[in-house]
Order: structure tokens, then C-alpha cells, then sequence
């Protein structure tokens, strides 16, 4: 036993599969590639496929005569079976696995108990949040309709943890759930015990804020799977947007969702030929090929390792109502793991490149350095990034790019796991070649050495310098012991958000405490957004940790005047405690205010879950201007270009500064850019810094509420209104894919 371990029908979306020449002349099909992966990392070895621990672990049962051996056998059974959501008969095999051994260790023992515990959590929840799933499912503190009706599991779970916490009062991670199990079934804090109970987690302090209300059932985008990516954006360039989604699993497909133009969405997935796109733990809009036409970089092989060398995917949108998967013509295919990436036009050449951050497993990883592929302005691509000096070798879990210097050349930022954080300057085309150089050390980056994952460039105090926000996730022990910590007033020594102010002068200062950013998140998922129209852009962190025990909420902050932020999360009603992954920021009822759409789910079968969008009521009655930018000379969607909106707020003239691109490093905004101008009444003047040739065009005296498409070099603006849609009132449209 001591030898346990634990494993830690308009517009028709169609993707041509053919199969295409790689550079050696082998015919090569994505689709094909990506079953054969499947097929061939099936192996017990890997933490992704727990079935085939279970297929392993049963067969090693049958012919085993060594107590030790079966009791091993059993626990990973168990413990596989509870990952693929068969709760109950992981049960029976951990109670087996008790009565086997007569005397067993504690640390075994607890070890138990606590999966054992969990795998009731888990039966709560599929009976309650997502068998009978409702607006009020697993929003934290948990109350109204997102109680438990059904509490049995819950209950089970309390006796356990009880336990558990008699014998050891100390055990955080036990604390923290049983708290949020007595919460499910109405018991907190009255039915909890007071040496156990956790005071406070349902008192709200914040007001003036508005809760923000789950409807994504009610619009069809309730796509139930597990982490992924999330991209909203039009793609059909209706006026409307849409929204894409995906899954890590390599048995679960892209969801296109339709903007029907009436307050519903239809999933147009299987007859769109969608199943055949596969995978991809991450994604992001661009324009390759500056046809005016939003295509999608699929990215795939996070946190897999070894198992995880799956190639990304490009795919075009030919504007027919088709998209085309072009990643072998185009030059992209590759093989390693990797979820995160940036496209910008690093050579001022008018055409959008690709940075991908691959994960190299050690320092003598080379073979998954990161990647730049520069635009061959022809479809196709160069990969560059040795001769760029970026080729950085790292653990990498976020790239952001901008132009941190105001310079005009696009620079990059990379966050890593091995707790590196890079800073890369564009240094130009240097005798024909683009060249970066590392600044980490000069700018201020080579303290705090911990686990990084989620970051991006924004201006968040409006000085027209871009700052630099990234999430630690840095943590040995449960991120259930971590918020349990923190809400018993313990320093958790961990989970921290870093917040670099720029100082203008090519360095950062880090000010996440003198700004008030104390709470903790380790953060997968992330954007930001102004959800209040102030000017100022606030951000949403989803927690996305794949342990079943990591049932804490993701985490809202609201941005004060570029002065302090507010962790708002239990006032807006936002606080999922399922996994949050890519995140993206929209007004998608065309209300003038941003609403939050999350795919939700786990890493694991038995952890999907439905995703959210989570509608902004209004928090008041400040103005807007939404900003589309077509580019002539500088990339078609405009990515890297700077917008300057000025305006007059009771008697004091003030800007808001802009940087068109998709926002955070997981989950994709649109590139059109709302922007809150707070009680102004008209905008006194919005000027547009072009990245190429940094020509700068200006309009004056515009009125708010309006949506302006303004082209590159074009003295007349365009104006488009898509009109109001009720979402709560809507139904969702046909949908044509069954559930995963």
C-alpha cells in the first residue's frame, strides 16, 4: 500500500479535410493525425487517459496474488474511475480497497477518504448542477435555485470530511469543502459546526455592483465539454457575433455557434462538418491572409508532455460559408505541445505573424523552443524564430504582444511554468532580418521566479504606456487549502496576481498591492473588459485547475480609475466554482455593455461541464463607442493599431487608450473595441495610430452609442447599429449535435 500513488441555416461553417503534401511529400490529413494520437497515447502512463489505467489496473487485479500489488491495482481504479465521472462504482472499489487491508497507514488512509469524499461531492454536483442545471448552478456562495434539491451526496461527503477533521482540525482542504458542502444543501454557516465553520463566505462588502446572470442555456451557447478555448467574434461579417468553442479532448469537436440576429444562437457543428476538427485547449481569430475574412488558429498539446506533440490547426474562412484547414499548404505544421500564441504584424510589413510558446519539458528541451513564423504575404509562412532571437526554451503558459516602448514595433511578453518571465524587444529588420532582444533583466523581470500562466499588455490606467498583468500559479498544496486559507485571514503564500506598471522608461514596477490586488487566483482562463463603461478595463480569471477538490471560484475584479482594483466576484454573481478556461469579453445582447462568456469544464471525461454566459444587466447609465478598424496598409483586422478616444466627463477632459488585438492569453475578444466614456455626452475627438508608416487619422465631435468602422486612410466614417436583443426572453435555435 505504500507504494500508492496518485496521478494527478444561413451561413454554414464547412471545414475541408483533404489531405495536403508536407514539405517531405507525405500526404498528411489533420483529422487522421490527431485519431492516431488518440489511439496511440491510450496508455496507462498517460494522466489524460484514465481508461486506460483502468483497462491496465484491471487486468494486473486479475492475476494478482500480492496483497500490495492489488491494493495499488484497486487504488488507481478507483481513483481513474472517479476521474471519468463513475462515482458510485469508484465507491465500491475504494470501500473493497479499505476492507483489503486490515491495517493501513494514515496518510493511505486519509489519502482514501478524501477521493472517497470527493467522488460524493461529484455526485452531488452531477445530480444537481448538471443533471437539473439552472442560472444559479455552482455560483459561489451558493444560494436560491443553486441549492442542492437532491443532497444525499453532499451529505455523504460531510460525514466524511467531519472525520477528517476531527482527526486532524488543521486539514484546510477538508475545511474548505465541507463548508461548500453544507452550502449546497442550505446548512452554512448555521448547520455547520463551529470548529469547523469558515465565517464570511457569503457576506458581501462590494456595492453598487449589479449580479450578472447565467443565461447561456437560454441562447443555445450552453455547449457542455471539457477545457477549452472561447472566441467571439463576427465571422461573417453580418454585424452579429458569433461564438466559437473548443475542447482539449481530442474526442470532442469546435462548436460554431450562429448569431441568429434575434437573441439566439445556432449550433451548426455537425452539419458544418465540424466533428472532423478535433481538440484544441486554446484558439484565437486572425487574418492570415488579409482577405477581410476572420479565420482561426486552433492550438493543441497543453499540459500533455510527452503526449501532447499534436499539431495546431489553421483554418481559412473563404467567405463562402466555408473554412478551409490550410495548416500544411500554409507552412504552420508542427508538433508541439503548446496553447498559447499571438498574431501581430512584427515586421511592419502590413501582414499578421504567428508567436507560438511551445512547452519544453526541461532546459534541454530544445525541440519544443518557441516558434515565429513570419508572413510570406503569400498564404504561406517562414519560421524565423533562431534567427529572430526568440526561440526561447520554456515551460510556456502565456504570449501577449504589444508595444510596450511606444516605438512601433510589436514586442512580446511570455509567461512560463518553470517561473521565467521573458520580455521581448522588437528590434526591427536588421540587414533583412527581424531581430528581438531579451530585456527581462533591464525591465524588471527577474525577481518573483514562480509559475506564471496567464497574461497581456493593457493600458489599465489610461497613460497611454501599455502595463503588463500575469497570474502565478505557483501552488503545492490544494487550491481548496489555498482559499480556505485566505479566508481564515493565513498568508497563502501563493496564487498571486502581478501587476507591472509601466514606467516609461523601459522598465516595470510591480504595484499589485499598492493597487489592492491581494486576492489570490491561480488563474488559467482570463480576459479583461469594461463591464461598467467607466474607461477603465476590468478582468475575469477562471480557475481551471483540473483536481476535483479545486472547487473554488473564478474571480472578477473590478478596475478603479486606474487607481485600485475590487475583487467583485460574490456581489456580480460570477463566482463559478466549476473550471474556467478560455474567457471572452462581449456586448452580445447589443445593449451597450459587456457581457462574460466562459467555456467551462475540466481536463478530465468526468469533469465537463455546460458553459456560461453570464449577461451584464447594466451597472449604470454611462456611454459607449464601439470601433472596428480596417486596415489598408497595416493588416486588414488592424491588429496593433493604438485608438485614442477623448472626451469631456463633468467639466474634465480625459482619454482612453486602446490596443486592438483579442485581449488575454486564454479565451478571445472581438477586435472590435467597445470602449466606456463614462457620462460624456459626446466624444471629443478618437485618433487611430496605424502600425504601418505610424500615420495617425483623427475624427471629431462623434456621438456616443454608435458602432464606427472607420478604414485606414478614409476620411468618412461608416456607421453600423445592430439593433437590441432580449436575451432572457429568447429561445435557443435548432440544434443539430448532440451533447458531449
Amino acid at each position: 500500500m505504500k507504494n500508492i500513488l496518485i496521478a494527478t441555416g444561413i451561413f454554414a461553417l464547412i471545414i475541408s479535410c483533404s489531405s495536403k503534401e508536407d514539405n517531405n511529400g507525405e500526404k498528411v490529413n489533420i483529422p487522421a493525425i490527431l485519431e492516431n494520437i488518440e489511439r496511440e497515447n491510450a496508455v496507462k502512463e498517460n494522466v489524460y487517459s484514465p481508461e486506460s489505467k483502468i483497462t491496465y489496473y484491471s487486468n494486473a487485479l486479475n492475476h494478482s496474488t500480492n496483497l500490495n500489488d492489488s491494493a495499488t491495482a484497486r487504488y488507481f481504479i478507483a481513483n481513474s474511475l472517479l476521474t471519468i465521472g463513475k462515482e458510485d462504482s469508484a465507491l465500491h472499489v475504494y470501500d473493497q480497497l479499505l476492507k483489503q487491508l486490515t491495517s493501513i497507514d494514515k496518510e493511505n488512509k486519509i489519502k482514501i477518504l478524501k477521493e472517497m469524499a470527493l467522488c460524493w461531492m461529484r455526485i452531488g454536483e452531477r445530480a444537481n448542477c448538471i443533471a437539473n442545471h439552472n442560472a444559479h448552478s455552482c455560483i459561489f456562495p451558493i444560494q436560491a435555485n443553486g441549492l442542492h434539491t437532491i443532497p444525499y451526496g453532499s451529505q455523504h461527503a460531510i460525514k466524511i470530511y467531519e472525520q477528517l477533521l476531527k482527526d486532524d482540525p488543521n486539514d484546510l482542504e477538508s475545511r474548505w469543502l465541507v463548508n461548500i458542502a453544507y452550502m449546497t444543501i442550505n446548512g452554512y454557516p448555521d448547520k455547520v459546526p463551529p470548529a469547523i465553520l469558515i465565517k464570511g463566505l457569503n457576506t458581501d462588502t462590494v456595492r453598487g455592483v449589479k449580479p450578472f446572470i447565467d443565461i447561456a442555456g437560454q441562447t443555445g451557447l450552453n455547449t457542455k465539454n471539457l477545457a477549452g478555448g472561447s472566441i467571439v467574434e463576427d465571422f461573417n461579417n453580418d454585424g452579429y457575433l458569433d461564438v466559437v468553442t473548443s475542447s482539449m479532448s481530442l474526442k470532442e469537436n469546435m462548436h460554431y455557434n450562429r448569431n441568429n440576429g434575434n437573441g439566439t444562437f445556432t449550433d451548426l457543428s455537425v452539419n458544418a462538418g465540424l466533428r472532423n476538427i478535433m481538440g484544441g485547449l486554446n484558439m484565437m481569430q486572425t487574418d492570415y491572409n488579409n482577405d477581410g475574412l476572420k479565420d482561426i488558429f486552433v492550438l493543441r498539446g497543453g499540459w500533455k508532455g510527452v503526449y501532447g506533440k499534436e499539431p495546431n490547426s489553421l483554418l481559412r474562412n473563404n467567405g463562402n460559408g466555408s473554412f478551409t484547414d490550410v495548416t500544411v499548404e500554409s507552412g504552420l505544421l508542427s508538433y508541439h505541445p503548446t496553447q498559447t500564441a499571438t498574431w501581430a504584424d512584427f515586421n511592419n510589413d502590413g501582414w499578421l505573424d504567428l508567436f507560438i510558446g511551445n512547452e519544453a519539458q526541461s532546459p534541454s528541451d530544445h525541440s519544443n523552443a518557441c516558434e515565429l513564423y513570419l508572413n510570406n504575404q503569400d498564404g504561406t509562412f517562414r519560421e524565423a524564430a533562431a534567427e529572430a532571437h526568440c526561440n526561447i526554451n520554456a515551460y510556456v503558459k502565456g504570449v501577449t504582444s504589444g508595444d510596450y516602448d511606444n516605438d512601433g514595433l510589436t514586442d512580446i511578453f511570455i509567461s512560463s511554468f518553470n517561473g521565467d518571465k521573458y520580455l521581448l524587444k522588437n528590434m526591427g529588420v536588421q540587414n533583412g532580418r527581424l531581430k528581438f532582444a531579451n530585456v527581462s533583466d533591464i525591465a524588471g523581470f527577474s525577481g518573483n521566479k514562480v509559475s506564471t500562466f496567464p497574461t497581456w499588455f493593457w493600458d489599465y490606467d489610461n497613460d497611454g504606456w501599455l502595463d503588463i498583468l500575469v497570474c502565478s500559479y505557483d501552488h503545492s498544496k490544494s487550491l481548496a487549502w489555498y482559499s480556505a486559507a485566505e479566508a481564515l485571514g493565513i498568508q497563502p503564500g501563493a496564487g498571486k496576481i502581478f501587476l507591472y506598471h509601466n514606467k516609461q522608461d523601459g522598465t516595470f514596477e510591480e504595484v499589485s498591492s499598492k493597487l489592492g490586488i491581494n486576492s489570490i487566483a491561480f488563474a488559467m482562463g482570463s480576459n479583461f473588459g469594461d463591464i461598467d463603461n467607466d474607461g477603465y478595463l476590468d478582468f475575469y480569471l477562471g480557475t481551471g485547475n483540473p483536481d476535483y477538490s479545486a472547487l473554488v471560484p473564478n474571480k472578477l475584479f473590478k478596475n478603479i480609475e486606474g487607481k485600485s482594483f475590487v475583487d467583485i466576484t460574490t456581489a456580480a454573481r460570477v463566482g463559478n466554482l466549476q473550471k474556467g478556461h478560455g474567457v471572452s469579453f462581449a456586448d452580445l445582447d447589443y445593449d451597450g455593455d459587456l457581457d462574460i462568456y466562459m467555456d467551462m469544464g475540466g481536463a478530465y471525461t468526468g469533469d465537463a461541464y455546460e458553459n456560461s454566459l453570464y449577461m451584464n444587466p447594466g451597472q449604470n447609465n454611462n456611454n459607449w463607442i464601439n470601433i472596428t478598424l480596417i486596415g489598408v496598409k497595416t493588416n486588414k483586422v488592424a491588429i496593433g493599431a493604438r485608438i485614442q478616444v477623448t472626451f469631456t466627463e463633468n467639466g474634465i477632459q480625459r482619454s482612453v487608450y486602446r490596443d486592438v488585438n483579442s485581449g488575454g492569453s486564454f479565451g478571445c475578444n472581438p477586435l472590435m473595441q467597445h470602449i466606456g466614456i463614462g457620462q460624456a455626452k459626446k466624444i471629443d475627438r478618437i485618433a487611430i495610430i496605424w502600425p504601418v508608416g505610424r500615420v495617425v487619422q483623427e475624427f471629431k465631435n462623434l456621438t456616443p452609442g454608435e458602432t464606427l468602422i472607420i478604414t485606414e486612410g478614409n476620411s468618412q466614417l461608416e456607421k453600423s447599429k445592430p439593433h437590441k436583443v432580449n436575451l432572457l426572453s429568447s429561445n435557443p435555435g435548432p440544434i443539430d449535435c448532440a451533447p458531449f
